[in-house]
């Protein structure tokens, strides 16, 4: 099975499939170069990006990830705030130092193609790399796909059917689960919480001090970016000329702590949603979660519940064990691609997992855990995405403000009743599977309808 790490992960943005994954698709690249005994012969590389990463690429930053990825950094360890100095030199250069390899000639306005009318078949989100010779010699050709959340893959591996049995891919663990049921089972068996039962399974991967101390630098992450966000002003980059509104929000809160508004919660949970979100868009360190796109969902819902208490580490732990069963469930069963699902498949699914996670943290069983994710999903099915201008700006942040509220509202839900809801989480999860497939591609990341052609671009 997967590990929840592999859901979360430290990333920049705007985008974990439109910037952390070509970012990590390129780096792969050069890694095969070298594999096939062939990085010293290098003298040209051209990135033609396909589908989605065509329609949307310029406004996500494609073109930079290429770049980076080229020139061997990674998401995770690079350094945001050099990544765009990085890129630039290699704009006006002109030239590219490959890692371990050859400096070569590559202009990022003519060798990074967009191939507005190549869709792939295999999936929205194509990527195809060569590598050129002397004499135009094709040296190799390697064709990958962004598949969301930051998750890439091969061709071959997209068109090589999958096992029969899904519990027995990937890692195994102790107890295996390839559906809401399954995982359900698991802890009725065992008489213990979906937390409990994911972090052994993770003990399967690696020793619990590393799991645990992942966690924790995943939640430091989630929780800088929000400090971050609550205090950088200004407009964001794009062309939109959207104007960061968290701090604003913060500062509101911060002259009238003390209110008895019941509303102002609205205003918390806006307020750090919104500036990751914020901070996503300017290109900031983020957590994929499971998405960029959707990165403010459930760290603002650890930021309002989980931190200012004395068991803060033991809630955090526990909130993202459950939010990240829940969302393994979403990749294994469906997509968490916005180019495949729409945006039900990142705002929905983040929704989905941060009321799972709420639910843990509040008490509840798993069957109200899974009621709670349940609810978080009923209610986004069909959401697209249509972010105007391709930016994840308009409505991207607003809508990460609105899906952490209804998080909370799906979990306060699902603490009221003890029964299974009526409609299971495998069920709704098969439901946003069916929607998205049945979504035009309109309203796929592709800013072809919806809101992207209804709004005028300033």
């Amino acid at each position: 099975m997967l590990s929840i790490l592999d859901l979360f992960r430290v990333g920049i943005g705007p985008s974990s499939s439109h910037t952390v994954g070509p970012i990590r698709i390129a780096n792969r690249f050069g890694v095969a170069l070298g594999e096939a005994g062939v990085r010293d012969k290098v003298v040209r590389i051209v990135v033609e990006l396909q589908g989605s990463l065509a329609l949307t690429g310029a406004g996500h930053a494609t073109p930079k990830a290429v770049v980076l990825g080229l020139l061997g950094l990674e998401p995770e360890t690079l350094d945001p705030n050099l990544a765009d100095a990085q890129v630039a030199a290699v704009y006006t250069a002109r030239r590219l130092l490959l890692p371990d390899g050859p400096e070569i000639g590559f202009d990022p306005e003519t060798d990074i193609v967009f191939a507005y009318d190549v869709l792939p078949d295999l999936h929205p989100n194509g990527m195809k790399l060569t590598a050129y010779g002397q004499d135009e010699a094709v040296l190799l050709e390697e064709t990958f796909y962004s598949t969301g959340g930051g998750f890439i893959a091969t061709a071959r591996q997209l068109s090589t059917p999958p096992a029969d049995d899904i519990v027995q891919v990937g890692k195994a663990v102790p107890f295996p689960f390839a559906s809401a049921k399954d995982l359900l089972a698991n802890c009725a068996e065992r008489g213990v919480p979906i937390h409990e039962i994911i972090l052994a399974n993770e003990d399967a991967m690696r020793p619990r001090a590393e799991t645990e101390m992942a966690l924790d630098r995943i939640a430091a992450v989630m929780l800088a970016c929000i400090a971050r966000g609550l205090v950088h002003e200004g407009v964001l980059p794009g062309g939109l000329k959207v104007r960061r509104r968290a701090p604003e929000i913060w500062k509101k809160l911060q002259d009238s702590p003390q209110t008895n508004e019941r509303e102002q919660i609205f205003d918390w949970l806006n307020a750090y949603a919104m500036a990751v979100n914020e901070e996503n868009a300017s290109g900031g360190q983020v957590v994929t979660a499971p998405t960029n796109g959707a990165a403010g969902i459930i760290p603002s819902v650890i930021k309002h519940y989980c931190t200012d208490v004395e068991d803060r580490t033991v809630r955090l732990r526990k909130f993202l064990l459950t939010a990240g069963g829940v969302g393994l469930l979403y990749k294994q069963r469906a997509s968490i691609s916005g180019a495949e699902m729409g945006c039900q498949g990142e705002v929905g699914v983040a929704c989905s997992m941060a009321a799972a996670g709420l639910a843990a943290v509040w008490g509840g069983t798993a069957q109200q855990c899974a009621n709670a994710a349940e609810i978080g999903m009923e209610h986004n099915l069909g959401l697209t995405c249509d972010p105007v201008g391709g930016l994840v700006q308009i409505p991207c942040i607003e809508r990460n403000a609105i899906g952490a509220v209804k998080a909370v509202n799906a979990a306060r839900l699902a603490l009221h009743s003890v029964e299974p809801t009526k409609v299971s989480l495998d069920q709704v999860i098969e439901t946003m599977r069916q929607t998205g497939l049945d979504m035009s591609s309109k309203y796929k990341e592709t800013s072809q309808g919806g809101l992207a052609v209804n709004v005028i671009e300033c």
